[in-house]
């Protein structure tokens, strides 16, 4: 069997990067930045009020306080966004407001809180050393330096950045495209009546929406019957428009395993992997396009979605932070684990105040079909492929969902 690292790797190799494109700062939430940013304009890029008050000199106002008050001529208005801002003439003082800019020979901006309002006097209660409420050119980012660098995952704030310093677009790495297929005639979807013998199709619902999650652009065929001239009439058109393939079931070593059927020897390797859920396994290219195969079962679907096409998605996309947080947790009861399997079973953790490690305990038994414990669920406990029995108090791996 294949070790679950190397398999890891294997699917990672196969997508690559992808390609960089051009967006508009509103189509670049969550995306990673695929150039550095250089910052157009310093920021704050002149110097400006942090406060709503009177700019000043502040040797005009040495002394003031509210028992001696100096009074001063208000010598002109400064909204935010004035662009014909008039020197500061000595013994005067410029209603200002906040991030309105600072009129050449003002050193300070008394607050309105320390005035009494006036406007064409007004009297200063409070003396502001030189420099009091200024924000200065270039405090934040200097003109022509690094603003954001290559790699960085573009959240709200980078977003805010980057149009404070004139990007109207940024170059990123593409969503990937993911055509995503379930197969299995036993398959139905819901409000169809189940009659005896059918199941209602869940994987594709919850692949699409782990691969949204990351970003991914997805394109569902759900349930695909197990024949493999419809399997491949109904799939094989609409790999021009993906950049990786996803089927859940008919990859394992029974009969009617369309999946396998269809795509052996067209690019397409199977084989198993050395875990505990989700051991069958395929991948490799068909009409150029990557492939990856799940098993059909729902949680071996969830698991192998989070142990290898979560990181190599991430990677592929730009990101540099692909792996799942993982803490120490003691086991609150005994588990058991097929020996040369790493086993990945559904676990809650709680964290123990005080303690660096926390406690994790199982939910639901081992089983690939359990689905509903995967709801109850808020990480995956690892036990590696040595174990076979861990007991209540053992020290395990816990990577949080």
């Amino acid at each position: 069997m294949i070790s679950v690292d190397s398999y890891r790797a294997t699917v990672s190799d196969l997508l690559g990067r992808s390609p960089v494109t051009i967006v508009p700062l509103a189509g670049a939430t969550g995306l990673v930045l695929a150039e550095d940013v250089h910052a157009g304009v310093s920021l704050p890029p002149f110097d400006n009020s942090a406060m709503d008050g009177y700019a000043v000199r502040a040797a005009d106002v040495a002394g003031a306080g509210p028992e001696r008050p100096v009074t001063l001529p208000v010598a002109d208005d400064i909204p935010a966004g004035r662009v014909d801002v008039a020197p500061l003439e000595p013994g005067t003082a410029h209603r200002i407001m906040t991030g309105a800019p600072l009129p050449p020979g003002a050193d300070a901006v008394v607050m309105v809180e320390n005035t009494d309002g006036g406007t064409s006097t007004v009297s200063v209660s409070a003396a502001p050393a030189a420099g009091t409420h200024v924000r200065r050119t270039g405090e934040d980012v200097v003109k022509g330096t690094l603003a954001l660098a290559a790699g960085t995952v573009l959240g709200p704030a980078q977003l805010g950045l980057a149009a404070a310093v004139g990007m109207a677009e940024l170059a990123v790495h593409r969503p990937l495209s993911v055509l995503v297929a379930s197969t299995g005639t036993e398959l139905i979807e819901a409000p169809e009546p189940l009659r005896h013998g059918q199941i209602y199709e869940s994987n594709s619902v919850m692949l699409a929406a782990a691969l949204r999650g990351l970003g991914c652009r997805v394109e569902v065929v759900r349930s695909v019957v197990d024949d493999v001239g419809e399997f491949r009439a109904v799939i094989e058109p609409k790999l021009a428009g993906a950049d990786l393939l996803v089927t859940s079931g008919g990859v394992s070593a029974g009969a009617y395993e369309v999946v396998k059927d269809a795509l052996s020897g067209q690019g397409v390797e199977f084989g198993k992997v050395a875990m505990q859920p989700g051991g069958p396994q395929g991948h490799g290219r068909w009409n150029g396009v990557p492939v990856v195969t799940l098993p059909g079962n729902p949680v071996s679907v969830l698991v192998s979605f989070e142990a290898f096409l979560r990181p190599a998605l991430l990677s592929a996309m730009g990101h540099t932070d692909v792996d799942r947080r993982r803490v120490r947790a003691r086991l609150t009861e005994a588990m058991a684990s097929p020996r040369g399997r790493r086993q990945f079973r559904r676990g809650h953790y709680t964290p123990s105040e005080g303690e660096v490690t926390g406690v994790v305990g199982p939910r639901g038994g081992p089983g690939s079909h359990l689905l509903a414990a995967f709801t109850q669920a808020n990480c995956l406990i690892v036990l590696p492929e040595d174990v076979t029995e861990a007991g209540e108090g053992t020290e395990v791996d816990v990577l949080l969902l």
